[in-house]
């Protein structure tokens, strides 16, 4: 049996151990199309000894933004980041759901104060769940589900 080859790239960013089926989401989080001119390598549902099966993405010359790792971590909660230089991973990260996230969702709630225009009040989250990802707003204690939460991120399919 013949095994996949994902190639090296030479800078840029490895996102692995996102959960099965997810790497889709995380390319619209990111605001990838395939457009930009960098090499995008997508791997789905790859044996992975940690996880079960997993999916890979592989940007080459991109670095992540803190505020893009966070939203990575709300569809891919176990995600590693590595950072790739000459070729060589020089820096690896785990993605690490905070205990209390803002200003990354919208609440559902329409009469949240979040949502009231001329109230200058940033949405404020408590993690409740993190497998699925739950968050409860911390103004009107409504729940956010994870399909909420990844239709949000990443539009309409």
């Amino acid at each position: 049996m013949g095994g996949i080859r994902i190639v090296k790239i030479k800078d840029g960013t490895v996102i692995d151990h996102i959960r099965a089926g997810h790497a889709l989401e995380v390319l619209k989080i990111l605001g990838i199309t395939g457009k930009e001119g960098n090499i995008v390598t997508i791997a789905m549902n790859i044996t992975s000894s940690k996880i079960g099966s997993k999916d890979i993405v592989k940007i080459e010359n991109r670095t992540l933004e803190e505020s893009e790792v966070a939203k990575i971590a709300l569809v891919a909660p176990d995600a590693t980041i590595n950072i790739i230089e000459a070729s060589e991973v020089v820096k690896k990260t785990r993605v690490k759901l905070p205990d209390t996230i803002f200003d990354v969702v919208r609440c559902p709630n329409p009469r949240c104060i979040t949502n009231k225009e001329r109230e200058p009040i940033v949405a404020k989250y408590q993690v409740v769940s993190r497998f699925p990802v739950v968050l409860k707003c911390l103004y009107c204690w409504n729940l956010v589900e994870e399909e909420d939460i990844i239709e949000q991120l990443t539009g309409p399919s």
